[in-house]
This record gives structure tokens, C-alpha cells and sequence, in this order.
């Protein structure tokens, strides 16, 4: 009894409590169940939007309406921002026009590009005819781009400088608006009068420099980003160049924008987070807490991929029943042969496909990494295959076996190392996805592989 009292505690909500998401997430529950809705309001009104958006998104669907109800209503619209789309989607549902232009108010140009891609086109034109006109264009501009394209995810509400001002006038106009710097400022972006970017100024050199140098005298240059760049090359650069944002200049040269690190660091955990999901078969879209038909939906298509991969393999095996009969030995030892090269393929495959999201293959070096893989997967086939043949021996006290299972280990092995880098680039090559179907290829490469070589063997060296 005095176990279950113990795991049945509600969690340390002081402010030494509040370090743990998990023991957030367990209050909330309790305060679910017993529908304390006044002490969830209070609740909430002392979490972050993030903090917010993640308690939300560890609900049933059916839950979170609910919840939402007692989200502060001067946060609602960050919080909105902040979910992921298909969770977003269902609140945005039961929100009027006049509620989402009032939540407006306080969000920037991003975020509500962001809100407005899951309404209704009725809905969108009542809430644009609300905003006021800079940030109704710089809607209007973000949805220009595609969702693959750096311009829809950098922030239109840039800080900006003509370089023919002195060091004083900037000052002036700085000190005239206190909120336009953050404590993470450090450069100013510099244009021409055509909108032009012609580089930065340091704060450094505002302040160190007579007041009377014009800002076209001290430019720095910058790292500049094409707004249709696709935004994976765009993080691949903020990694080489270590750097916390970057301007974003349209084909003319004139700066539309800023992408910032933040932004950068949301796209690479998305991505990972889709990779992760396509390693296993599973959609984009699917939502932890999806009801059950839908998740059950939207596994089936692999799982029957797989199905047929693994009739593909069983079709393989069904040509050596004769030598099956004869030896249960074989049966016995068979998964171990598709199961060594399984794992090597699957080692090479998630180092591959980490470096291709990464941008750290191309060109000359793949075949470097192809001729490396084939020599990993040679020496570990050598070595694990002396060593299952030295245990079949001691088990089966039969050289022939023994022969057979190191032999068809070391093939596989080999076949799934190799296999495991040029299955995804074949597949990028084709404009295929490669964390989506590559694991269900190399699956079906290494059973058909494994058990062709290992009863192929056994048929000659055997019968």
C-alpha cells in the first residue's frame, strides 16, 4: 500500500517542481480528471507558450479543446503558432474570424502565415482585412514562397539602415525606440536606397567611431541567403558558417527579410523528427495521440510493403525445401544469417542518411564512402562469420554447416554494407525520399541476399 501511495503522488509543483515536463504533464492530468477547470486556468497562466503548446500536445484530441479553453487569452495566438499543424488544425476549427483577429494583435508576420495556412479562405480574407497594412504585405509576401523555400520561414520585420546616414543620426533614431534591440543584437543591416543590401554594422563600431562617420564608411560584409533557396541547403550553411542569422536577399539583391538560428534549429528538429518517422514506416502526419483508426491507417501502407518484401524473401526459401528436409540444422541457423546483415545494413543506412541531412555527402566522396563501406562490411563479415562457424561447429559438430553459415554471413554482410549507402543515393537520385523507403529495400536486399547465399551454399556443399 504504501508503494502505491507512492507513485500515486501528485508531483512537487513549487518552483523546485516545476524543472520536470513530465511532472507538469501528471498535474495536468490529474486536474483533467477531476475537471478542475479554475485551478488548470491558474495553471496555465504561469507556463511559457512552449511549455503551453507541449501540454497540449500530450493530450487525446478529445482533451485538448478542452484544455484550450483555459489557455490565457493573451497568449492563445502564440501558442497557436507554436503546434504542429495537424494539432493546430482541429482547435482552429471551433476559433471565429474576430477571435483569430484578436489574437493577431500580438503575433508578427510569421506566426500568423503560420495560423492562417489551416483556415478557411473566408476566414483568412475576414482576418487580413483587420491587420493593418505593413503586416497584411508582409503576409501577403511571405505566402508568396513555397513551404520547401527559405522566404516562407524568415521574419519580414527587419532592422534596417540606410548607409548614408552618420553614426549620430543612427544613434538618434535608435534611442527614439528603445524596443527596436534585443539583448542579442550585435549588427545592424545596411541598404542602399534601392533596398539593396551592402552588408552590416557592428554596434561596436556605432558607438567606438565619431559621430559624424557616415555608415557606408564601416560596412561589414554578411552571409546573405537567397529567399528561394531551399531551406535545407540554407540550414547546411548556418552549420558551416556558425552563425546566429543571416539576411535574405530576393534575385535583385534587396533584402525582403532575416532568417534567424531559431528558426533554423525548428526545421532540423522537424526534419529529424521526420526521418525518425520515415525510418519506421510511419506517416509525417501522424500524431502521438491520433485516434486509433487513424494511426492504424496510416502504418497499414508499409506494413503491407513490408508483407510483400517479406513474401518476396519466403519465395526465396521455398526454393530449397529439398535441402531443408535434409538438414533442420539449416532452419535452425537461417535467422542468424539475415539477422547479422540486417544490423550491419541498418548501421550503415542511419549513418548515411544522417549525412545526407547533414549536406555532408556529395560529389567525389561517395565513392570514397562506398569503398569504405564494402571494407567495413568485409572485415566485420570475416570476423563474425570465424565466429559463427566456430559456434555452429561446436553445435552441430559439422564442418559442411560450418563452412555454409560463415560463408553466407560474410557475403551478407558485406552486400548489406555496401547496400546500405547506395540504396539512399539511388533513391535521392531519383527524387525519392530516402529515409522513406530505403530501411524497407535494404530489409528485402539482406533476407534475399542472406538466404540465397546461405541455402545456395548449403545445396552445393551439402546435398
Amino acid at each position: 500500500m504504501a508503494q502505491t501511495d507512492h507513485l500515486q503522488r501528485e508531483p512537487d509543483l513549487s518552483p523546485e517542481g516545476y524543472d520536470k515536463a513530465e511532472d507538469k504533464l501528471i498535474y495536468m492530468q490529474s486536474l483533467v480528471a477531476d475537471s478542475d477547470w479554475p485551478a488548470m486556468a491558474e495553471f496555465l497562466a504561469e507556463q511559457s507558450k512552449y511549455e503551453i503548446a507541449n501540454l497540449l500536445e500530450s493530450f487525446p484530441g478529445y482533451n485538448r479543446q478542452l484544455i484550450w479553453e483555459q489557455v490565457p487569452q493573451d497568449v492563445k495566438g502564440e501558442v497557436l503558432a507554436e503546434l504542429e499543424e495537424d494539432i493546430r488544425q482541429p482547435i482552429m476549427d471551433t476559433i471565429s474570424s474576430s477571435e483569430i483577429s484578436f489574437f493577431a494583435q500580438d503575433l508578427d508576420a510569421q506566426e500568423l502565415s503560420e495560423i492562417l495556412d489551416t483556415v478557411s479562405d473566408t476566414v483568412r480574407a475576414d482576418v487580413m482585412a483587420t491587420l493593418d497594412e505593413a503586416l497584411r504585405l508582409q503576409v501577403t509576401h511571405l505566402d508568396t514562397y513555397e513551404d520547401w523555400e527559405v522566404g516562407s520561414y524568415m521574419d519580414p520585420d527587419i532592422i534596417q539602415i540606410q548607409d548614408s546616414l552618420t553614426l549620430a543620426q543612427v544613434q538618434q533614431w535608435l534611442r527614439l525606440d528603445k524596443n527596436i534591440l534585443d539583448d542579442q543584437s550585435q549588427e545592424l543591416l545596411v541598404v542602399d536606397s534601392r533596398q539593396h543590401l551592402l552588408g552590416l554594422l557592428s554596434l561596436v563600431d556605432l558607438v567606438k567611431h565619431p559621430q559624424e562617420t557616415l555608415v557606408s564608411t564601416l560596412i561589414d560584409s554578411a552571409v546573405t541567403i537567397n529567399d528561394r533557396m531551399d531551406i535545407q541547403e540554407a540550414a547546411s550553411i548556418f552549420r558551416s558558417e556558425d552563425i546566429r542569422y543571416a539576411p535574405i536577399i530576393n534575385s535583385h539583391g534587396e533584402l525582403v527579410g532575416q532568417l534567424n538560428v531559431e528558426d533554423i534549429m525548428e526545421i532540423i528538429q522537424d526534419d529529424v523528427d521526420s526521418t525518425m518517422k520515415h525510418l519506421a514506416g510511419v506517416s509525417d502526419d501522424e500524431d502521438l495521440f491520433a485516434p486509433i483508426i487513424t494511426s492504424a491507417k496510416s502504418r497499414s501502407i508499409w506494413l503491407g510493403i513490408n508483407l510483400l518484401t517479406a513474401l518476396l524473401a519466403a519465395a526465396v526459401i521455398g526454393q530449397f525445401e529439398a535441402v531443408l528436409e535434409q538438414v533442420v540444422a539449416l532452419a535452425v541457423l537461417m535467422p542468424v544469417v539475415a539477422s547479422m546483415g540486417g544490423i550491419a545494413g541498418s548501421q550503415t543506412l542511419t549513418v548515411v542518411i544522417r549525412g545526407m541531412a547533414m549536406g555532408q555527402i556529395g560529389g567525389s566522396n561517395r565513392l570514397w564512402l562506398l569503398n569504405k563501406e564494402l571494407w567495413v562490411g568485409a572485415i566485420n563479415g570475416v570476423i563474425w562469420a570465424f565466429i559463427m562457424a566456430i559456434i555452429a561447429q561446436l553445435w552441430f559438430n559439422d564442418m559442411r554447416i560450418s563452412m555454409v553459415i560463415g560463408s553466407a554471413i560474410a557475403i551478407n554482410m558485406t552486400v548489406a554494407n555496401v547496400s546500405g549507402i547506395s540504396v539512399p543515393l539511388i533513391l535521392k537520385n531519383m527524387n525519392i525520399d530516402p529515409a522513406l523507403s530505403a530501411s524497407v529495400i535494404l530489409t528485402t536486399v539482406t533476407d534475399i541476399v542472406g538466404f540465397m547465399s546461405f541455402l545456395g551454399l548449403a545445396s552445393l556443399l551439402i546435398l
